[in-house]
């Protein structure tokens, strides 16, 4: 009996974690923009509009859903539809770029987007060193402050 419930409790503790602490690389592997309405910065990075359909966000959540994130309806409010790869750094609106970014990460990860697409308007980074760095920081938080670090000597 008490091996029954603890093999229940371990496929509880695998299977129900309330919400992704980065994008799961079973939907979201992030996809640059193909149908711009522009080309921004002085590397003329292709530039998708923000268009993604309240109808797309849930299909967003049912998709992670099914992979075992409980995503809490009732606090839909913690949660936002994040691009992975941002569109300020030529990233697209298409489902393999979107996952639901959870408050606790988005007030970490949001301000470093911005400092990224600022390095990249003024010509100091190249597309591919920040694709390359929001994802490192997506995928491990710990990485936050070194980044910073990186952006402010360039």
């Amino acid at each position: 009996m008490k091996f029954m419930l603890l093999c229940l409790a371990i496929s509880f503790s695998a299977f129900g974690a309330e919400y992704p602490r980065a994008p799961d690389a079973r939907l979201t592997l992030g996809a640059l923009c193909t149908t711009p309405i522009q080309y921004r910065y002085p590397e003329q990075i292709p530039y998708c509009d923000r268009d993604v359909a309240t109808e797309a966000k849930n299909e967003i959540f049912v998709a992670y859903r099914k992979l075992g994130y409980t995503l809490p309806s009732q606090d839909r409010r913690d949660y936002k539809i994040d691009h992975y790869i941002p569109l300020c750094m030529g990233g697209s609106n298409q489902s393999q770029n979107l996952w639901p970014q959870h408050v606790t990460i988005y007030t970490q990860t949001d301000s470093l987007e911005q400092a990224i697409c600022d390095k990249m308007s003024a010509g100091r980074m190249k597309q591919e060193d920040a694709v390359k760095m929001i994802k490192a920081v997506k995928n491990n938080l710990s990485l936050l402050s070194a980044a910073f670090a990186q952006l402010a000597r360039l």
